[in-house]
């Protein structure tokens, strides 16, 4: 298995996002690359793990792992026999940086925020009287919203600079 490794995606946005920086685990990373590869086969064809992992430098047991946990998600579909593999399971601009994300497991949502960080207790200390909740689901659904609007299929356009635009 690839050695753990993190890295930050650095969003700056003229004041409101100057400086912050979202954690996408290995997992993330290497799971839509393996989607990227997926996509990036001609339709009706298939890449088996293997190539996937030879393509993209990874192990073949770390592969099969993404890419089932991307089947149980409805992301990708194997399929069996001589020319078996995997395959994405809808085109390209139905699947988003979003979907991916969420498969993957550890883009948070609105309502994980205040379970997670709970010190000693069942919950947060400030559960009914909290300032700082609106503040990062604020945050966090503004980043879902970025990623959702991101389908795989304008990944795959290098000579299309992915567009973000923070949104009033």
């Amino acid at each position: 298995m690839p050695q753990k490794l993190d890295f930050f995606v650095r969003f700056r946005y003229p004041r409101l996002f100057q400086g912050f920086a979202m954690k996408i685990t290995a997992q993330e990373e290497y799971g839509l690359r393996c989607i990227i590869q997926l996509a990036s086969a001609p339709p009706g064809e298939t890449f088996t793990v293997a190539e996937v992992a030879r393509r993209e430098g990874l192990s073949v047991a770390y592969v099969a792992k993404l890419l089932r946990i991307l089947g149980k998600a409805g992301l990708a579909r194997s399929q069996r026999g001589i020319k078996g593999g995997y395959a994405l399971a809808r085109p390209p601009a139905q699947i988003t940086l979003g979907d991916v994300g969420r498969a993957l497991g550890a883009i948070q949502t609105p309502s994980d925020i205040c379970h997670r960080y709970t010190g000693n207790m069942k919950t947060c200390v400030h559960d009914w009287d909290c300032g700082i909740r609106p503040i990062w689901q604020g945050i966090t659904q503004y980043v879902l919203g970025v990623l959702d609007g991101i389908p795989i299929s304008q990944v795959l356009c290098k000579d299309k600079l992915v567009q973000l635009s923070p949104q009033a």
